[in-house]
Parts: structure tokens; sequence; C-alpha cells
């Protein structure tokens, strides 16, 4: 029979060593587990389609089946031309002004025509000795003097009001008629302090607010007044508002028509434009499957998109839709771990 001390030292070895043998199984499972979770924490990276190229280009590669499923499209850029102009800012003028003082000049007209008249009627009975005092002859004559400045300060005041072309108009009538009604506006542009033009403008474009479809407008003449906060070259146009959004007051953006040789370029669709660290881009397709980034100004909008003159070219290939796909694609490629 094995002693009691034999044993219990025994039982304690064999406890020990169970225990030695959990331990031991524990960490190695642990081990095992962290080494897992430390492969799957790994980002999946897949296969870039972005390639930077030695001359600083960067292009973005998509087969087919890739473009077909994001429903990318093309569109052959077409030659476009436009007239030189140079960009103003503006408002809708209210008609009120002009149409008083048009109407004090037709009072004044009309009241210097019936003293003149009179003068003229006392005079014929005064040389014939008819009844007609030299008194009367004389107040009828101080009345047509009278009216005579009367006409000659309310023309004064439109001249200097309005300028002489608007004052000079040849259907006048016909415009303050349309002008009552809104069928027509007055429109004021100008100019930033110092950008002059080299030539007086021969007509404007137009560009209501939420809007890039210009409307056309004609000139007027130069205004007589200098607006205080611009403090630039200001101009008259006056402009058809037939789908009456034309309202007095309203802020827009002109584009002031200039003489001489068209500006030539190319008209980029809406949809083509993507926006970019405060910039425009376009893609342009350089081959069956590469698509390349470039930058655009546009600013001189035109019916159905922008006239764009550096940067592009006719015959090239533009993506008119599926331009945000790519540009997306170009930004996995900045995206960094951890971000």
């Amino acid at each position: 029979m094995i002693p009691a001390k034999r044993t219990t030292l025994f039982l304690a070895l064999v406890a020990f060593a169970a225990l030695l043998a959990a331990l031991v199984y524990g960490y190695l499972r642990m081990s095992k587990q962290r080494t897992a979770e430390a492969k799957g924490d790994k980002p999946v990276v897949a296969e870039s389609r972005v390639e930077a190229r030695t001359n600083g280009e960067v292009v973005v590669n998509l087969d087919l089946s890739t473009q077909r499923l994001i429903g990318l499209q093309t569109a052959t850029l077409e030659p476009a031309t436009q007239a030189l102009a140079v960009k103003a800012y503006g408002r809708v003028l209210e008609p009120a002004p002009l149409l008083s003082l048009v109407s004090d000049t037709a009072s004044a007209r009309a009241a210097l025509e019936a003293s003149s008249k009179e003068y003229q009627r006392l005079k014929a009975l005064f040389s014939q000795g008819q009844n007609a005092s030299a008194k009367a002859l004389e107040s009828a004559q101080a009345a047509m003097q009278h009216d005579q400045i009367g006409l000659q300060v309310a023309e004064t005041q439109l001249v200097a009001a309005w300028g002489k072309s608007v004052a000079d108009e040849s259907d006048l009538a016909a415009l303050l008629k349309s002008l009552a009604k809104l069928e027509r506006v007055l429109v004021r542009l100008d100019l930033p302090a110092g950008d002059s033009p080299p030539e007086t403008p021969v007509g404007a474009q137009l560009v209501l607010p939420g809007t890039n479809a210009p409307l056309d407008a004609r000139f007027l003449g130069r205004a007589t007044t200098t607006d205080p906060q611009v403090q630039g070259a200001g101009y008259l146009f006056v402009a058809a508002n037939d789908a009456a959004r034309l309202a007095p007051g309203l802020a827009l953006i002109g584009f002031l028509q200039l003489p001489g040789a068209p500006l030539h370029g190319v008209v980029v669709p809406n949809a083509a434009i993507v926006r970019a660290t405060e910039r425009a881009w376009v893609y342009v397709q350089t081959g069956d499957t590469t698509f390349q980034r470039r930058e655009v100004a546009p600013d001189r909008p035109v019916a159905g998109g922008w006239f764009v003159t550096r940067g592009l070219a006719p015959a090239d290939r533009l993506v008119v839709t599926g331009a945000q796909p790519l540009l997306s694609e170009e930004r996995k490629t900045q995206i960094k771990v951890g971000d």
C-alpha cells in the first residue's frame, strides 16, 4: 500500500500537469484565433483601374463589360462658334421712370403744339387788322416760348437719364407699350471697374438664375450713370419676355457681344461635367477602354451646355453618361486604409 503522503503528492502532480496542458492548449488556440482575425482585418484590395502615366496624365481603364454595366455613353464633339463677348452683371430695370419721363416729354410737346397754333392764329389776325390786339399776340408768343422751354427741359431730362439712343428710338411708343405690359423688359449690364470693351456691343446674351439657356437682347445704348457698387461701364438692352420670366429687379448675368471674328470651340453638355477640387472636369475616351480626365472652364452657357474654347477639340469623344463613376474609380486610389 502507498503511504498517504505519496498519494497526495501524486495527485497534486497529476492536477498540475492537467492545468499546464490546459494552459498550453488555450494559448495555442488563442494564438490561432488572433492570427485568423489579423488576416481577416486586412482589406481586400481589388486590382486598380487607374493608371498614372509618365507625362502626368491619369487614365481610367474600364473593360467593355463594365462600361455596359454602368451605362457609359460617349458623344463626338462638333465644332461650334460664338461671338466675341465679355462677361457682365446686371438686373432687369423698372420701366416706370422711363415711362414717366417720356410722358412728360409728350405732354410738353403737345402743349407747345397748342400754343404755337394759337400764336400763329393771332399773328395772322393781327397782320390782317382783324380782332386781335398786340397784347393778346404778345401773350400768345410768351406762352409759346414757355412751352418751348418746357419741351427742352423734358427732352434734356430724358436724354440725361436714359441716353440719346433711347430718346431717339425709332418706335419709342411701341417700345413703351410693350414695357408697360412686361412683354419686353429693359436690362442694364455693368462691367467690373476697369473692364471696358474696345468697341460698342452689338447685342447681349442674358443668363437667368438657375438656368443656362441664354436669351438674346438688343443693344439700346450706353448707360448715362455709373452703378455705385460696380463702378464700371454700364449698357442698356431690351429683351423679349415671352415666358414672363423677367421681372424688374431680377439679377442676372450677361455676355456683351462684340463685333469681330467669332470664337471657335465646342459645346460640352451639362451631363458631361463633374466637379472635383472646386474645379470642373470631363472625361475624354482615348481608346476602346481608356478614359482621361481633363479640366474645362464652363463659363459661357449656351443652349444644352457650355461653350468651351480650351482643353477640348472637335472630334474628341466625350463621356456624356457615366462620368461620375469614372471619377469615383479615380478616388478609390486616393483612399488610404484606416481613413
